[in-house]
């Protein structure tokens, strides 16, 4: 039978590969931004500086600040890369949230798995890297995306395995089993899975196996609880599977943004290393909007972790400020061994 050997959770934020001096350049999309999303609200910039004004954020964005900042991120992402290739697993199931990059207005599923042999991350265009370098994001860009296509093997038979059971459990799950199709060809793989394979793996991947959530989108975003209760079914299906095979699940995403909310950060990262379901599902769905919406994958491999006997660690919470009105990625790191 499968065995979960290991879990484990990263921030995937542009900020990660972007070095200090060019935060600023995101930090001008915010200040564009009409719709910042903070606790029950939703703000402009300004507004949002007006509710939250602070020396704190000041000091948070001194250059010093965020270059120490940006080195303790590596310090955390290459501690995980180290631990995945001692536990040396022979599939990495990897939880993400898709922002309209393969699935969009003409179907957005709640769940979905996808269970084709292999998939692939395409490099991109110079019109994309061009768009993105205005912004500051080239350089992160640059991480999810190779500079020349890669093809990843997909551990399919088990994908299959979790549809299926997933379904009995009463889950919707969508099957996914061709990359798909957009105007120009085949849909590139989402940067939630792009950054964990080049990044964390290393661009040498083990077969992948990618969970896609709809954490973003109305109407049907599912609820911290569903995403809870359908991490435990996932989690049963890999222990269920007649093949032998040590597997490997990472949450990619969160942890607060595009404001960064430490007080909520770390009420979940607590209950996360605690097993406080109660705390986890019972969170306000307004905390789950824009960015924060990707907490909801770690409280899926939460979920997938809770039928085990391994504990989560949190490696490192960095929150990673762009701006003087609060505005940027809150970045935590942890393993379940």
């Amino acid at each position: 039978m499968a065995e979960i050997v290991l879990g484990m959770g990263t921030t995937h934020g542009p900020l990660l590969a972007t070095p200090p001096d060019a935060w600023d350049g995101r930090a001008e999309v915010d200040r564009n931004n009409p719709a910042l999303a903070y606790r029950d609200g939703t703000y402009s910039f300004e507004e949002l500086y007006e509710t939250r004004k602070d020396k704190y954020f000041v000091d948070q964005n001194k250059i010093e600040t965020r270059t120490e900042y940006h080195r303790r991120c590596q310090v955390a992402l290459d501690g995980l890369g180290d631990i995945i290739e001692k536990a040396k697993p022979d599939i990495t199931v990897i939880v993400g949230d898709d922002q309209h990059e393969w699935f969009q207005d003409a179907v957005q599923p709640s769940f979905a798995v996808y269970h084709g042999a292999e998939v692939t991350n395409f490099a991109l265009d110079e019109e994309t890297k061009n768009w993105h370098r205005q912004f500051g994001r080239g350089h992160s860009m640059m991480m999810n995306h190779p500079e020349k296509d890669q093809t990843y093997k997909v551990a399919g038979d088990l994908a299959r395995h979790m549809i299926e059971r997933s379904t009995e459990d009463e889950f919707d799950t969508a099957s996914c089993g061709i990359q798909p199709m957009g105007d120009k060809g085949p849909r590139n793989i989402g940067h939630a899975y792009g950054f964990v394979v080049r990044r964390i793996l290393r661009d040498n991947p083990m077969p992948i196996l990618p969970v896609l959530i709809n954490t973003y989108f109305p109407p049907n975003q599912p609820t911290a609880k569903r995403c809870y209760d359908y991490g435990r079914s996932l989690g049963r299906a890999i222990k269920s599977w007649d093949t032998k095979a040590r597997v490997a699940v990472c949450a990619s995403g969160g942890m607060s943004h595009f404001v960064i909310d430490e007080e909520l950060d770390w009420r979940l990262i607590d209950a996360l290393k605690g097993r406080d379901v109660k705390t986890l599902t019972t969170e306000p769905e307004y905390s789950f909007r824009s960015g924060n919406s990707e907490i909801k994958n770690w409280i899926i491999t939460a979920g997938i972790c809770a039928e085990t006997d391994m504990e989560m660690t949190v490696h490192d919470y960095v929150p990673c400020y762009r701006s003087i009105a609060g505005t940027g990625s809150g970045m935590a790191f942890a393993s379940w061994r």
